[in-house]
């Protein structure tokens, strides 16, 4: 992968994020927000003022995953986001961290 496919996939893959999260906030199933700045996707669990960072790493090709459980590296394989250390793909991986650090399950299969 060149560094012209990365930015573009993860361009993607913040758009869908933030596009989930919108859908989960105007259903209100979920309490949530997000704020996007220079790279840095921050997914805000605002019921227990707690947050999960998505940030780019260009120079690796990655995705990370910043959380209450940890930190986690993703990486493109097979046309998905994989964790480097449990395997799950980034929706799985959202899907957990962010419904161990809200009050409610948080859903990102869509994905």
């Amino acid at each position: 992968m060149n560094d012209a496919n990365y930015r573009e996939l993860t361009e993607d893959l913040y758009n869908r994020i933030e596009e989930l999260i919108d859908n989960l906030i105007e259903n209100e199933d979920a309490s949530l927000d997000y704020e996007n700045n220079s790279g840095v996707l921050t997914i805000l669990c605002e019921d227990t003022d707690t947050q999960v960072i998505i940030s780019r790493q260009q120079a690796a090709h990655e995705v990370w995953v910043a959380a209450k459980s940890g930190g986690f590296h993703c990486q493109y394989q097979d046309d998905k986001w994989v964790c480097t250390k449990t395997n799950e793909d980034l929706a799985q991986l959202l899907s957990r961290t962010c419904s161990e650090q809200s009050s409610s399950a948080i859903d990102f299969s869509t994905l």
